[in-house]
């Protein structure tokens, strides 16, 4: 190779872009919930929620049934799905997931999450992992409950068409009742177990990254899908309960009338009677 080959391939070189590091993020909801007490996955980096140092990634477990492995090969996150299966309560088939790319920042004062794209962070420490970790976590449980919401959504709007055009109730009262009983439990879910409006344990500690917490909020909408969720889950409890009404009034009147039906009768037997007497 001559001089200006080599001079060549060394621009080259240097005008190759270099590669940020990426970290793969994937969020598996495998539950209703996952029992943590007791766990020992690795080193413990975190409590609440736990987490725990796997070879070179993060293992993060929440209590309503997600898991996110963070920086994992799919070797070694199959074997902590396996280890968690026996502590899942309630669990799923399929897994609800979600994933994220996390990459290192060249401008450490520039931590944005662009749209669609990788997470850019200023450093791949544990504390912003974990915010990572619990948006993604919220992001994958409330993209479960609403599918549960819109599957309820489904049965009620055949219901109230009906009602609409044909002033017609459905005569069964347990099916209403089975849609307030789904309506609540996905409402119990994201008002206790989830907290989908309260912020992570980590931020008490480190409120510097609440500016990057906040841009993950945004960018999962969390507060948004939130609202949503919670104005279709007072619809559907709002629904359910004026056609439980109204077919408990219909049977109200049905047994009013057999009731003066029976004393009619009552009256007429006595009335023959007193009638067959009197001849």
């Amino acid at each position: 190779m001559n001089a200006d080959q080599l001079a060549a391939s060394e621009v080259a070189t240097s005008a190759r872009p270099e590669v940020a590091p990426t970290l793969r993020i994937r969020a598996l909801m495998l539950g209703d919930r996952i029992n943590a007490s007791g766990l020992e996955l690795g080193a413990l980096v975190s409590s609440t929620p736990a987490a725990f140092r796997v070879h070179a990634g993060l293992a993060v477990i929440f209590r309503y049934g997600v898991v996110v492995l963070i920086g994992l090969l799919p070797s070694e996150e199959k074997v902590i799905i396996d280890s968690l299966k026996s502590r899942v309560i309630g669990e799923l088939s399929p897994y609800e997931e979600e994933t994220a790319q996390a990459q290192l920042c060249k401008d450490e004062n520039a931590e944005v999450i662009q749209p669609g794209g990788p997470i850019c962070l200023a450093k791949f420490t544990d504390d912003r992992l974990l915010l990572i970790a619990d948006a993604l976590a919220k992001s994958t449980s409330l993209a479960r409950d609403e599918r549960r919401v819109a599957a309820v959504f489904d049965v009620i709007e055949p219901l109230a068409r009906k009602l609409a055009e044909q002033g017609r109730t459905p005569p069964r009262r347990k099916g209403i009742l089975q849609l307030i009983g789904n309506a609540l439990l996905v409402q119990q879910r994201v008002a206790g177990r989830v907290a989908v409006a309260e912020k992570p344990d980590v931020l008490w500690d480190k409120p510097e990254l609440d500016r990057l917490y906040v841009r993950l909020e945004d960018e999962y909408e969390l507060k948004e899908r939130l609202d949503t969720l919670e104005r279709k889950l007072t619809a559907v409890s709002e629904t359910a309960n004026a056609l439980t009404d109204i077919i408990d009034t219909q049977r109200s009147l049905r047994l009013e009338i057999a009731v003066v039906v029976l004393i009619l009768i009552e009256v007429a037997i006595g009335c023959f009677q007193i009638w067959s007497g009197t001849h």
